[in-house]
């Protein structure tokens, strides 16, 4: 009975996870333990973000809430953070937070006029390196007045959409029925090509759009939330904040659309796929049949989801209030105007979000962890002590690489708060200070592209519903972004160094 009893507990501990998996989490458990005890809290830190990272890439094995909740948890109990800091971590973040609670779900019930937009995008340009621009493009400008993750949620809806339309027809349901999209089981063998093809064709379209998010984002003073506190700091305004990072941030966003012209043009790092031609008659057949059949209702839906949009993007654009109070004014409008009414329905929302919301809490506690221990310490002094000509081009390299690891608005926040206090110390002029506060606002923007830890809207795309569906993993996003990440790094690196 005891053996079986412990069988069970194996099995459940991390559900279906390989068993080399739970074998790396319980030994993670323990030598975190054995490391801060001999090697002390820095050396366990360090190893602590790691296993965090490793988590993350290894999504598709295990959702990261889960073993990355365990570490922390440990961490608490080791006392290497406390609940209060990760409760002010919390508080500080919680923007954020309420973004991710209402915005993503707001998203959700424009999905109707999301879809029919995007249909008509993808059916309507066949060629794809121009579709790709547009995708790249578009999420850049709207990036520069939205949040990116609220782009981000965009463009999966739009992805999710596309994928279980197709998936559902090939399957023989009914793409208007809910049914499982996400089990290839029952796809006749015929359509296994085409699908494998339309999960690479939606992959390069996400990081294309994702990498956009991160062009634009970088310009203005509401496109990432360490751009609003760097701003602030500086005392900077909208027009000012765009002055003063333009001959960085454009020059860059210019080289970003012309990489993602190149990376279709080669068909290099895996972009470049084309839409079957089987996927796309699916697709314009679906949208045909979806106008045909459409109701004066179902049309009054769309007028409402619109003119929701609208006042979304003034909302956002102005800032009349926080980005998530701004998504749940969306959800009452949209629901009051369109006859969703039951609980269920607004509860299917918030699927998506919750999972992530959750997850990110995880996250801050690493940062928590990180801020503790002054893990960052050692490397924001060390810069600080060299030759004034150098320091925005370290400065750029140093935020950049650990904005690759960590959070990239708990990066800004050290780096802009240390450069602070060396300013009014008086040991820099503000002309000096406004460098190197360019540099620590695109350094933590552009090279954190490299991974989906840098990046809150990349986190969001690999845990979200589409990653599994189209096979995008931690490594492949990696990789994706390489060329990305060398192109905007490197002049990003250089403008800082020498155009300013």
């Amino acid at each position: 009975m005891s053996g079986s009893m412990a069988q069970a507990f194996a099995h459940n501990f991390l559900g279906n996870s390989p068993r080399w998996y739970k074998a790396c989490i319980v030994g993670f458990l323990i030598l975190n333990a054995l490391v801060l005890w001999t090697a002390g809290p820095v050396a366990a830190g360090w190893l602590l973000v790691l296993e965090f990272i490793f988590t993350l890439a290894m999504a598709l094995k295990c959702y990261p809430l889960m073993p990355g909740g365990l570490l922390l948890i440990e961490a608490l109990l080791l006392k290497m953070t406390t609940p209060q800091a990760l409760y002010e971590e919390l508080l500080h973040n919680f923007p954020v937070i309420l973004l991710l609670m209402f915005m993503v779900a707001g998203i959700y019930f424009m999905k109707d006029l999301l879809l029919y937009l995007f249909s008509r995008l993808l059916l309507g340009v066949r060629s794809k390196t121009l579709l790709a621009l547009m995708f790249c493009f578009l999420s850049a400008f709207l990036s520069a007045f939205l949040d990116a993750l609220t782009v981000t949620a965009v463009i999966i809806s739009a992805a999710v959409g596309f994928y279980s339309v197709y998936h559902r027809v090939a399957s023989g349901n009914d793409p208007r029925q809910d049914s499982e999209f996400s089990d290839d089981k029952h796809l006749p063998t015929l359509h296994q090509g085409d699908l494998e093809q339309f999960r690479a064709f939606l992959r390069s379209l996400l990081m294309h759009g994702a990498v956009g998010t991160a062009l634009g984002g970088v310009c203005t003073l509401v496109g990432e939330p360490q751009n609003l506190l760097i701003g602030h700091e500086m005392g900077w305004h909208f027009s000012e904040f765009f002055t003063q990072v333009a001959p960085v941030s454009l020059p860059v966003l210019v080289a970003g659309l012309v990489t993602c012209i190149l990376l279709e043009k080669l068909r290099w790092f895996g972009y470049g796929t084309l839409l079957p031609d089987n996927v796309h008659a699916v697709l314009a057949n679906y949208a045909a049949e979806d106008n045909a059949e459409r109701t004066t209702r179902q049309r009054a839906a769309l007028l409402v989801q619109g003119a929701a949009a609208l006042i979304l993007i003034v909302g956002l654009a102005f800032h009349i209030a926080e980005v998530g109070l701004i998504g749940l004014m969306v959800i009452v409008l949209i629901t009051a105007f369109t006859g969703i009414t039951d609980e269920h329905r607004l509860g299917t929302a918030f699927k998506d979000a919750m999972p992530f919301t959750a997850l990110l809490v995880v996250f801050f506690a690493v940062v928590a962890v990180i801020h503790d221990q002054q893990l960052f310490a050692p490397l924001i002094h060390w810069v600080l002590t060299l030759p004034a000509d150098q320091q925005p081009g370290m400065l750029f390299i140093a935020n950049g690489l650990l904005s690759a690891i960590s959070d990239n608005v708990f990066v800004a926040t050290i780096y802009i708060t240390e450069v602070k206090r060396a300013f009014m110390a008086g040991e820099m002029t503000r002309e000096h200070f406004e460098t190197l506060a360019i540099a620590i606002n695109t350094g933590t923007n552009l090279p954190s592209v490299a991974t989906p830890n840098g990046q809150a809207a990349f986190l969001f795309l690999l845990t979200s519903a589409i990653a599994p569906l189209v096979r995008l993993s931690y490594g492949r996003m990696v990789w994706m972004a390489l060329p990305y990440t060398v192109v905007m790094g490197t002049l990003g690196w250089y403008a800082v160094s020498y155009w300013l």
